[in-house]
């Protein structure tokens, strides 16, 4: 009976094992999740993905950024090669300039010594009776120094030594300031293809200005007349003025970019004073330098050949010594004169002094000239380098615009001042 009795339970319970079996097999599929896992890249691979998945827009900016950048890198590296030209002229202009100048204070001595050594010759040939070869050798040594003194100032007053030596550092002084800026041009940053053409011409035009060899390209020393001296390129003060807007009229009567028109009118007087005063006296000057220096570069060879013809008669008469011995002492005389008052150098100094107040000139009209305000140097600046340049503070260049003003009003033509405190 108890057997009996279990089954059932038995039966029960398999039945429930059988059903939890089940339960477990059949248990609800869940839905896939595709995972992705990230592999692993380069760095340079994960910038060209970056670059991949750039923005066409983005993409097109940075290639601008790139591309002015290698601009400016190409631009500065370019300024940079012009500099060290720049610098290489500098150096070779200082020592050409002594060398020349070492030229002028030898030349000078050596010439002075043979014509006054043949001189006193010429005098003791005078004093010498009897013997006829002594008298012979005296009169023959004194032709001979006497010829090589004229041949030799015929060299000398045809290069102008000391003319030539301010010529370099002329030359010098100019190159520094060109080397100043294109140093200013590389720490300002940015620069352009303009920046490296500029300075590219202004090369060029300073060693045409004041070149270095003897031969060909030596600038004229005894010219017709006075003319300046031109060391900027023609195309440094061309401007392409564009045409005005219909406000522009009313732009210009306030200010803009450091421009007004009292300012406009105030350059206008001081360039008016720099052209009646300043010019003009330097116009007369170097003329009358120039013509001195052509009379002395004739009387020393002249004297020199009149001592050496006449040495050739010493001791054939009272008067005949007396020729040679005035003539030479006067060639010396005037050698020293010409070359140890360095005269080719003051006209030199005349003809640099003439330039600068005519590119100052040309700097202010052409300026004035421009009718965008905006493309112009800023005015308070320019104001401020004119005054410099003239050795004058900014209120005194505004004086003296005023009493020139007043002046003219008055119908007074020449002012008693002149515009540079500098020359």
């Amino acid at each position: 009976m108890a057997c009996i009795q279990t089954s059932p339970l038995l039966i029960s319970c398999s039945s429930l094992s059988s059903n939890r079996i089940n339960a477990a097999i059949h248990v609800p599929k869940l839905p896939k999740v595709n995972f992705s896992v990230p592999k692993i890249r380069t760095m340079k691979q994960a910038e060209e993905l970056k670059l991949t998945n750039k923005t066409p827009l983005l993409e097109t900016q940075l290639d601008n950024d790139e591309q002015e950048h290698f601009t400016n890198s190409q631009a500065s590296i370019k300024l940079y090669a012009t500099l060290e030209a720049v610098a290489d002229r500098v150096e070779m202009h200082n020592n050409i300039g002594e060398q020349r100048d070492n030229w002028n204070s030898l030349l000078l001595n050596s010439i002075n010594m043979i014509t006054l050594g043949a001189t006193t010759m010429c005098g003791v040939a005078a004093t010498t009776s009897g013997a006829d070869a002594p008298l012979l050798a005296l009169k023959l040594s004194s032709a001979l120094l006497f010829s090589a003194a004229t041949g030799m100032l015929l060299v000398m007053n045809k290069i102008q030594p000391s003319q030539l030596t301010e010529e370099q550092r002329n030359a010098s002084r100019m190159f520094k300031n060109l080397q100043t800026e294109i140093q200013n041009t590389i720490a300002l940053g940015n620069p352009t293809e303009e920046d490296v053409k500029g300075a590219m011409e202004k090369v060029l035009a300073l060693d045409k200005a004041f070149p270095l060899p003897l031969l060909g390209a030596m600038l004229e020393k005894f010219p017709e007349k006075y003319e300046p001296a031109v060391w900027w390129p023609s195309t440094q003060f061309q401007r392409k003025n564009k045409p005005n807007k219909g406000n522009a009229e009313s732009k210009r009567m306030e200010e803009v970019n450091g421009w007004s028109e009292e300012l406009e009118m105030e350059l206008r007087e001081v360039i008016e004073v720099v052209k009646r005063k300043d010019i003009e006296d330097y116009d007369r000057l170097g003329n009358m330098v120039l013509k001195i220096n052509k009379s002395l570069a004739i009387a020393g060879p002249l004297l020199t050949g009149i001592a050496a013809v006449g040495s050739a008669f010493v001791g054939n008469g009272s008067w005949s010594s007396f020729v040679p011995l005035v003539a030479g002492s006067l060639a010396a005389a005037v050698n020293s004169f010409e070359h140890g008052g360095q005269v080719g150098m003051v006209f030199e100094m005349y003809r640099n002094s003439g330039g600068f107040f005519k590119m100052l000139e040309t700097s202010v009209e052409t300026t004035l000239q421009e009718n965008d305000l905006e493309r112009r140097q800023n005015g308070e600046l320019f104001e401020m380098k004119m005054a410099l340049h003239l050795g004058r503070s900014v209120t005194q260049l505004r004086e003296l615009a005023s009493k020139s003003a007043s002046y003219r009003m008055e119908g007074v033509v020449d002012m008693d001042e002149f515009a540079s405190k500098l020359f």
